[in-house]
C-alpha cells in the first residue's frame, strides 16, 4: 500500500507543486529537530514525524522536493490528504479491481527491480590494481591531441550573390578546397604552419592564438569526421583537408599523448563497475529457467496478447 500512497501522491502533488507562485530563491534549511519530534497530526490522531517526512520527501523528484521545502505547510497538508484519499480507496477495495490492482503490482516490482539494482551496483567495486590494468589495456582510449587548425570557408548559398564583412565576393566550396588543399602541400613541403595561420585561418578564436585548437580528448563533442581525422595523426603531423558543413579545416598534432590516469580514474571505475553489472545481469538472464510455452501466443504480435481482454 506505501506504492500506492506514494503514486497518488505523485499525481496531486504535481498539480500542487505546479499551482505554487514561482520561487527563484532556494528554500531555507528546516530547523535541526529530532527525528521522533511530531510535525502534525491527522485523521485519527496520526502522527507525523520529522523522520518520516524527511523520508518521504527524498523518495520525490528533485523540483518537488524545492516546493515541499519552501510551503511546508501545504505539503504536509497534501501528504494529509493522499493518505486519507488512499484509505477511502482501499476501503472501497479499489486495489483489488482492474486496473489500480495490475498498476499495483507493476509498480512494486519496477520499484523492487531498480532497489536491487542499485544495491548490486553499489556492491561493485574495483581495486587500484585493476584499474592501473584496465588502463594500460586501454590506454589508446585515453589519447589526448594538442591541436593547431587552419579554416578556409565557402558559402553554402551562390557566392556570386553574396559579399563578405570585407566586401569581397565569397569563396565556392570548389574555390576553398582548391586553397586548402595548397596550403596542404605547401605544409607538407616544410612551411611554417602557425605563419600560414596567420595569413589564412578564418577561424577568428583559433587564429588568434597562433592556430590553437584546444586538446582534443575522445569523449570531447565534436563531428566523426574531425574526431577520427584528429586521433589519426601522430605527433608532427598535418592531415588532409577535413569537410565540413561551411569550410575546410586542416589539423596539425602538436603533440600526441595520454590522459594521466588520476584524470580518468572515475571513468575506469564506473566502466569496471558497469562490467561487473553485465556479468552479474547474464547470469541472472542464464538462472531465468524461462520456457516459451505457447508459440502462438508469441507469433501472434500485439494483436494477440491482447485478444484475451
Amino acid at each position: 500500500m506505501k506504492v500506492f500512497l506514494f503514486s497518488t501522491f505523485l499525481f496531486t502533488a504535481a498539480a500542487w507543486a505546479q499551482s505554487a507562485a514561482p520561487q527563484t530563491a532556494p528554500p531555507a534549511k528546516p530547523p535541526v529537530l529530532s527525528p521522533d519530534s511530531v510535525v502534525a497530526t491527522f485523521g485519527n490522531g496520526q502522527k507525523l514525524t520529522v523522520g518520516e517526512l524527511k523520508n518521504f520527501i527524498s523518495a520525490m523528484p528533485q523540483q518537488m522536493q524545492q516546493s515541499a521545502l519552501r510551503d511546508r505547510k501545504g505539503f504536509v497538508q497534501q501528504f494529509a490528504l493522499m493518505h486519507r484519499l488512499a484509505e477511502m480507496a482501499e476501503q472501497a477495495k479499489l486495489d483489488q479491481s482492474s486496473p489500480t490492482k495490475e498498476s499495483l503490482a507493476f509498480s512494486r516490482l519496477y520499484i523492487l527491480m531498480n532497489a536491487q539494482i542499485h544495491e548490486a551496483m553499489n556492491g561493485f567495486q574495483a581495486s587500484s590494481a585493476d584499474m592501473d590494468a584496465y588502463y594500460k589495456k586501454n590506454q589508446d582510449r585515453f589519447s589526448q591531441v594538442k591541436v593547431k587548425a587552419i579554416y578556409i570557408s565557402f558559402s553554402a548559398a551562390d557566392p556570386s550573390k553574396e559579399t563578405g564583412t570585407d566586401g569581397e565576393k565569397h569563396r565556392t566550396e570548389a574555390e576553398a578546397q582548391t586553397k586548402i588543399e595548397k596550403l596542404h602541400t605547401q605544409i607538407a613541403a616544410g612551411a611554417d604552419f602557425v605563419k600560414l595561420v596567420k595569413e589564412n585561418s578564418e577561424d577568428q578564436t583559433s587564429a588568434a592564438k597562433d592556430g590553437d585548437f584546444g586538446t582534443i580528448r575522445r569523449t570531447d563533442n565534436l563531428p566523426d569526421a574531425i574526431r577520427n581525422t584528429i586521433f589519426a595523426l601522430k605527433t608532427g603531423e598535418t592531415s588532409w583537408p577535413v569537410k565540413q558543413p561551411h569550410g575546410f579545416y586542416l589539423f596539425h598534432a602538436d603533440e600526441v599523448s595520454a590522459q594521466p590516469i588520476s584524470e580518468v580514474q572515475e571513468q575506469i571505475l564506473n566502466e569496471l563497475k558497469q562490467a561487473q553489472f553485465n556479468e552479474w545481469m547474464e547470469a541472472i538472464k542464464k538462472n531465468l529457467n524461462l520456457k516459451y510455452e505457447n508459440e502462438t501466443f508469441f507469433a501472434g504480435g500485439a494483436e494477440s496478447a491482447t485478444a484475451s481482454k
